[in-house]
Parts: structure tokens; sequence; C-alpha cells
């Protein structure tokens, strides 16, 4: 009942939010435009951030994702239109007409849904036809506890390196199992996949994000005529400066280590505990023996039958990658490569060699193997929703100029020394409000890389230091976009790694800000060091590491087994079956 009542609450509010827009909006569009205007945009108006305000206020307070999705583009709808009283109720279909239709009809869009379907069905195959319990038989030899777990399931982020989006999905249905077993919560789970997915995918060398980081980077230089460095060259130098992408990678296997949590992330590990003894509280079913007789009679195979198809799903997307791509060395093949092509000849392969390796041993009828595949695709359903509405969302945010409407506002307040952070934290609002870090990229790199040239240019900064500025606002463009990533709850990749580990999003989305948040202090305090202070990049990262460890030991904490009951930080599998 009390449920219900907010949500009349919420209808009421959001009706008379409209209403107010109706009659202010016209004349607030054309109020703020500075550097909008001079990047050649459209008229841009505080009204275009409500729409992703309206739909994270909505998901964090009341948890209702899809709901929350839905009402953020019906404002943005709205919004986009002719703001008449008429087009409150007209928006309400052409939200679903002209936005979520498009979503799902954009090919790249598409190529996500189908892939996250074929990993679906392979992953649901190996499961039963036991291949995924004898993996989690064959590591329990050497993870006995949750720490060696969480380890584990960090550093699987680095094999699976070349793509996120493959990164998430494949640790995260891998590992969740394995973690299940040793009590670890899906949040935490939730975390440590998402948390090694992007950053690891934004620093390395050669992955599906080289190639669109450089063509933004290429983008940004056709407007600085004498500015000649490649734009792979760039790239490579500014890697010093990702200090959140560096950063986030170590506070994750640091943390995996102690075995401590804290804020959020720590209630989650309470309530986990507290569910051996408070059903009520066991939400994803962890530690009902239902559960375990249900495995125990299930199959269990060689670890080869799950180890298989995965490893056919990480060398089939390279594969597609090199096929697909163009170049005399790997580098230029990577960045010419068709990445959702690629993903997709894997993930298919992946589910034909699962299907064919259960059928030749005769582990599952063909009934059976279909009924798993059927059921692995299943359980992605419910978060391709939220996926295609976060889509829709982010479109609205483009048509409404939301990014513009940021950079006018934080434009002004730019200098050559510290542009560099300022850029780090407009880069994370505008990624944490578009839900959108490819997005976020491809606006402000074309308008913060040229930037950084005009004003060292005209502030009569030597050659050098330009070059550091803009390397360092280059790295502030890709560290900040995976920040604000990481903290939106809209953001494809987050919805994706509550997807594969099936953790519920918004629980998802409340444990990872914290340690999202600390990173992205540290990493503004870092940028601030090297350009305002002059302290050298190869110093910062060390205090960086002591700040990281101190407060994880300070505020961290391994919940008291006697208080909790059942296992502390040793807690161990001491049988599967």
């Amino acid at each position: 009942m009390k449920q219900n009542w907010s949500f009349l609450v919420l209808a009421l509010g959001l009706i008379a939010c409209i209403f107010i827009l109706g009659a202010g909006a016209p004349e607030a569009a054309g109020t703020i435009q500075s550097t909008a205007e001079q990047a050649q945009s459209p008229s841009v108006s505080w009204t275009s951030v409500l729409p992703p305000l309206v739909a994270i206020g909505i998901a964090l307070v009341f948890r209702q994702v899809l709901f929350a999705l839905f009402l953020g583009i019906w404002c943005g709808a709205f919004l986009a239109g002719d703001l008449s009283f008429f087009s409150v109720f007209t928006s309400f279909f052409t939200a679903l007409s002209d936005y979520i239709l498009d979503a799902t009809a954009d090919a790249g869009h598409m190529s996500i849904i189908i892939f996250t379907l074929l990993i679906g069905g392979m992953v649901g195959i190996i499961t039963d036809n036991g291949g995924t319990r004898g993996v989690i038989r064959a590591i329990t030899r050497y993870v006995r506890t949750k720490v060696h777990g969480q380890l584990i399931t960090a550093l699987m982020g680095f094999i699976v390196f070349f793509d996120d989006y493959a990164n998430t999905m494949v640790v995260g249905n891998t590992m969740r199992p394995l973690t299940d077993k040793l009590r670890i919560s899906r949040a935490k789970l939730a975390y440590l996949v998402d948390a090694t997915a992007a950053p690891i995918a934004t620093v390395a060398l050669v992955s599906t994000w080289i190639g669109a980081m450089v063509g933004f980077i290429a983008d940004a230089e056709a407007k600085m005529p004498e500015f000649n460095e490649a734009a792979y060259s760039v790239f490579f130098n500014s890697l010093p400066y990702n200090f959140y992408a560096f950063f986030t990678i170590l506070f994750v296997i640091l943390i995996a280590w102690s075995g401590r949590d804290f804020a959020t992330m720590l209630k989650a590990r309470i309530t986990l505990y507290k569910a051996k003894h408070e059903p009520e509280l066991d939400r994803y079913n962890l530690y009902k023996e239902k559960i375990r007789e249900d495995e125990i009679k299930k199959t269990e195979s060689h670890w080869i039958n799950a180890a298989v198809p995965i490893f056919v799903l990480v060398f089939g997307c390279i594969g597609g990658l090199v096929v697909t791509g163009d170049g005399s060395n790997i580098q230029e093949i990577i960045e010419t490569a068709d990445s959702y092509k690629a993903l997709l000849w894997g993930g298919f392969l992946s589910m034909v060699v699962a299907i064919a390796m259960t059928l030749s041993q005769r582990l599952l009828d063909v009934e059976d193997t279909l009924k798993g595949m059927m059921d692995g695709m299943h359980t992605m359903f419910d978060g391709l929703l939220i996926l295609v509405l976060a889509w829709a969302l982010s479109a609205i945010t483009v048509e409404l100029n939301t990014a513009d409407y940021l950079m006018s506002v934080f434009g002004d307040l730019l200098n050559p020394y510290w542009l560099p952070s300022m850029v780090l934290f407009l880069s994370a609002i505008t990624a944490f409000a578009t839900g959108s870090s490819w997005g976020t990229m491809g606006i402000l790199m074309p308008l913060v890389v040229p930037l950084a040239w005009e004003i060292g240019n005209s502030s009569g900064l030597g050659f050098e230091v330009t070059h550091e500025i803009i390397y360092a606002c280059v790295s502030a463009v890709l560290g900040g976009s995976v920040w604000g990533d990481h903290c939106s709850p809209i953001s494809d990749t987050t919805i994706l790694s509550s997807i594969a580990t099936q953790c519920d999003h918004v629980e998802h989305v409340n444990t990872q800000l914290p340690y999202a948040m600390i990173v992205g202090a540290i990493s503004i305090l870092a940028m601030v060091g090297v350009l305002v202070l002059s302290i050298p990049w190869w110093v910062i990262y060390p205090l960086g590491v002591v700040v990281i460890i101190a407060v994880i030991f300070k505020f961290g904490k391994i919940p008291d087994p006697e208080e909790y009951a059942p296992e502390g930080k040793e807690a161990a599998i001491t049988s599967l079956d």
C-alpha cells in the first residue's frame, strides 16, 4: 500500500513537472548557449538534463528501473516536441514509436542484443550439460576462500581484455556459480565484473575500444591543422594520465585481496550473512536447500565442456576482428575491424560448439539441449528490456543536446592547468547523465582537445606543456566517461553487468557507487597533482596506491562471523555435493 501511494505521488509530481516545463521551457531554451554556440550546436536549455535526471532519480529512489526509464523517455519526448498541452499525451506514444523503436532498429544495438542472447544460450547449455559445474570443481581445488574467489574473478577481466561487453558477459556468467558457492554477494560479483571491463578495455593497446577512441581523437585533430601527431600516438602518450582506469583496476585487486568491504557493499554482504538464518533476506536463493538438491540431480561433466565454448567465444571474437579488419599490423587491423560482426560471429560459434559437444557426448538429448539454450536466453530478457530503454534515453539526450548544455555551463571555468581536472569531472557528469561512455567520448573529444590546443597557444605555453595538457585532456575524457558510466544506472555496461551476474540492477548501482566515487575523487586529485602542482605521474601512482590502501583498511571491514554467523573472510567450500 505504501508503495502504491509512492507511485501515486510520483505520478502527480511528474504531471505537475510536465506542465511547468510546458510553460517555462520555451523561454529558457535560448538562455544558455555560449560554448555550445561556438561549437555550432543547436540551442540548448537547462531542461535538457531533466530526462536523465528523472530516470536516474526514480530508479534510485523507487527501485523500478523500467518504469523510471520510460518516464525519462516520455519526459524527453515531450521536451523534444512542441511543448503544448496536447503534446503531453502524444509524446506518450512517440516515446515508443520514435525512440524505443529506433533503439532496436539500430544495427549496432541489435548486434549487442543478439550477442547477449547468444551468450545466454551458450551459458544455458554448458550449465545444463554439467560443464559449468565441472569448471567449478576444477577451480575449487585452488580456490578455497572468498578472497581467492574475488581475486580470480578480478583477474579474469585481464583475460577477456579486448571488449568490455564480452568481458562482462563471459566473466559474469562463468564466475557466478562459483561465487554463489563461496557466498560472495551478487552485488560484489557485479562490481568485480563491471570495474574490470571498461577500464581494462580503455587502456588495452589492442581492443575494440581503441578503434573508436583513436577515431574520436582523429576527429578532434581535424580541427587542429597545426597539430600533426598521429592519433594513436596521442592515445599512447595519454595512457599515464588515465588515472581513473588504472586506479580502478588497483582498487578492485586490493579490495578483493583484503577481503574487506564498506558502505553499501558491506551492507549487502551483511544481509547475505543474515540470510542464512533469515530466509526472507535470501533474495538470490543462495542458501535454500532446494537449490542444492536441484544441483545435485543435474549432470556434472568434464570442465572442458564449458572451457572449450568459452575459449571459442574469446578467440572467435578475436578472429572476427582480424577477418573484418584491414592493415599491416595488429593495431591497424583492430582500428578498422567491425567489432559488432566479430562479437556476433564469436557468440554464434561458441553456442554451436556447445551444442555439438553436448550432443556428440550424449550429455543431453536434443530437446533438453534446446531447452537449456532457451532458458539461458530467457535469463537475459529483463536486462535487455532495460538496455533498450537506456539506449532510447541516450538518443533523447543527444537530440536535446544535453552534453552541449553541460559544456556551456562548465566551459567558462576552464583554464590551462586546471583544464584536464575539469574535463574529467565534466566527462563523468555527462556520462552519468547520458548513460553512454562512448557517446560522451564522441561528443566531448572533438570539443575538448581543440579547446586545450587553443588555450595552450593563447596562453603562451611551451610546446611540451601544451602537448602534456592535450594528453591529459584525452585521458580525462576517456577516464571520466568510464567513471560516469560506472555510476549511472542507465549505462549499458552497468546494465549488462547486472544481467551477467543476475544481480538486482539498482542494488548493483547503489553498491558500486561509493567505490567508483572514491576512485574518481582520487583521480581528480591525481590530475591536479600532475598539472597544477607539477608532480611527476610516476610519483602520483605510488601515492595513489597508498591512499587506496589507507581508505580500504580505514573504512573496510570483514563482518564478524560470530555476529553475522555463517563465515568470515576465510569462508571455504567444503563440498560441492
